[in-house]
């Protein structure tokens, strides 16, 4: 698991038919004090119901299909949601 920061929505006009309905997240991964931007910013399908503001943690590869049933070819997904002021 990874922590970041939910920068924005992405809007598809087409997309594989197995994320059709979902929420797509644009999210600065963060390191884990929450200080750091680390990277660039992905794309990841979001599974909790993160909004635009918010510390959330994800995961990547092949455990990001791995939190919808119908295993959609996704590579990151928003699995939960980060509250209070955990950083130092």
């Amino acid at each position: 698991m990874r922590a970041a920061h939910v920068i924005g929505r992405v809007f598809c006009t087409r997309q594989v038919p197995q994320i059709d309905g979902k929420t797509l997240l644009l999210i600065q991964p963060l390191s884990w004090d929450g200080l750091k931007p680390v990277g660039d910013p992905l794309v990841a399908v979001d599974a909790v119901g993160a909004g635009a503001g918010e510390k959330v943690f994800y995961v990547a590869a092949r455990e990001a299909a791995v939190a919808f049933d119908d295993l959609p070819a996704i590579d990151a997904a928003v699995m939960g949601i980060i509250e209070g002021h955990v950083y130092r």
